[in-house]
Order: C-alpha cells, then structure tokens, then sequence
C-alpha cells in the first residue's frame, strides 16, 4: 500500500508552518496553504514546452505549458519545481528561475521558467500523466489558451514578459 503523500503547511506569505503538515487527500484548514510549483520550458530557439494530459487525469487530453506539482514535506520550492520537471519530462535544465508567485484557494502558487538547450526530442513522458507533447512559439502557445485547449492557463501570464528576454 502506497503510503500518503505529506506536504508542509504555510501562511499566506509563503512562510512555512514549524510542526505543521497535511496530508494528501485530506482537508485543509481555514488560513492553512500547501506549496505547489510549475514549470514551463522554454527551448533555447524560443519555443515553448506543451505536454498533452493522459486521458484517465481530470482534464484529460487536453493540453499542459507546465510541469509542476505539490512540494513533498521539507522540499523547497526550487527542488519540487525540479522533481517535477524531471518526473514528467525527463528535462535537466541548464537553468531554472522563479518568475512569479500567487494564491489560489488553500494552494500557493510558485511559478518557474526552465530554459533547456539539448535535443526537442529527448523529453520523457511520465507514464500515466501524459500521452504527447510538442513545441511551440508564444503566439502559437496562446492560441490554444483562447482557444480552450489548455487545461490550466495561469502560468500564460508570464508569456509576454519571457518573450521579451
């Protein structure tokens, strides 16, 4: 049997609560938050990282920008966002930096760029997670976002602001 999951718990400020964890699948208290981290990918030619979802998930088939999930109990946010991009892509970065933060709900939010530079066609999909993935540039990446093909769109507010770097 698959033990459960444990998270650290954390204010609105991100600051982590000492002697304080939840429980995946468990409620969370009011005032109460646990940490997760995306990961979107961009290729040194400037496209962008989409991972299609496998149909047995919520939203399944439709399309992913990020990597990321739930911190593990005493991770920081930079190690999760590279535990989760290594797990459902195979990607070692040659850099990784935090481009924003937000709260939504009883998760807090910590948002990162990876830039990758090595072969487009080396990304390893996570079995189970996802079935497909493409690249694509930044006009092309939020098309799919008006057009309603993505399952969550909040790390896309940071795509005109990366375009320009």
């Amino acid at each position: 049997m698959k033990e459960a999951e444990l998270w650290d718990a954390y204010d609105e400020s991100f600051n982590r609560l000492e002697g304080v964890s939840l429980r995946r699948g468990e409620s969370i208290p009011a005032g109460i938050y646990h940490l997760v981290c995306d990961v979107i990918v961009r290729h040194a030619d400037g496209s962008f990282l989409l991972m299609k979802r496998h149909p047995d998930k919520p939203r399944g088939g439709m399309w992913e920008a990020s990597a990321g999930g739930s911190a593990l109990l005493g991770e920081s946010p930079d190690a999760c966002a590279r535990r989760e991009l290594l797990e459902e892509t195979g990607i070692l970065p040659h850099t990784m930096s935090e481009i924003g933060r937000s709260k939504c709900e009883n998760r807090l939010y910590v948002e990162f760029l990876a830039e990758y530079d090595k072969d487009k066609d080396r990304i390893v999909l996570q079995e189970g997670e996802t079935v497909d993935f493409r690249w694509v540039d930044a006009e092309e990446l939020l098309a799919y976002r008006r057009r309603g093909l993505l399952a969550t769109a909040r790390i896309l507010q940071f795509i005109p602001a990366l375009c320009k770097d």
